[in-house]
């Protein structure tokens, strides 16, 4: 899910460790997706997640416009999984057509990451375990946000 800001953070999941309020405070927004409990009164359904939830608040300022206006919204990935990830609306409706019906372009989502992270997509943690005292943050997904940066943020000795 997208979200407009740190407040729906709260609203959406059930528990926020200490540890993710420190990665969105220094990565959001931007490329950093966070997978919590979702709380038990977010009836969307998303799929099959196993009572979570992914979360992201984009950088791009189009993006958090219409995420202000509207509140968080339920979306996909980009592209199709194993695919690059798609940095324009061209892009994007290359490899899903028809599939979507509304495109927005405002132009590359990834400029703002260094050129070598630029086709990786988001970097994707899955917090859940945190909630238990030695729980640790497993990365998902390796995307523009350098595995060294997570790790800095969190302590080695929360990230498994």
């Amino acid at each position: 899910m997208l979200v407009p800001g740190l407040p729906t953070l709260d609203a959406l999941a059930e528990v926020v460790p200490d540890e993710v309020r420190a990665l969105v405070g220094e990565f959001w927004p931007g490329g950093l997706t966070v997978i919590l409990r979702a709380r038990s009164t977010l009836d969307w359904d998303l799929g099959e997640t196993r009572g979570t939830v992914a979360l992201r608040m984009p950088r791009h300022p189009i993006a958090l416009e219409l995420l202000a206006e509207t509140g968080p919204l339920a979306v996909s990935s980009a592209n199709k999984t194993g695919q690059p990830a798609a940095t324009t609306a061209a892009e994007a409706e290359a490899q899903l057509g028809d599939a979507i019906e509304v495109y927005l372009e405002a132009g590359p989502s990834a400029e703002w990451y260094a050129p070598e992270h630029q086709r990786s997509g988001s970097t994707i943690v899955d917090a859940t375990a945190l909630e238990h005292p030695d729980g640790k943050l497993t990365i998902v997904r390796h995307g523009v946000i350098p595995d060294e940066e997570i790790i800095r943020v969190v302590g080695a000795e929360r990230c498994g």
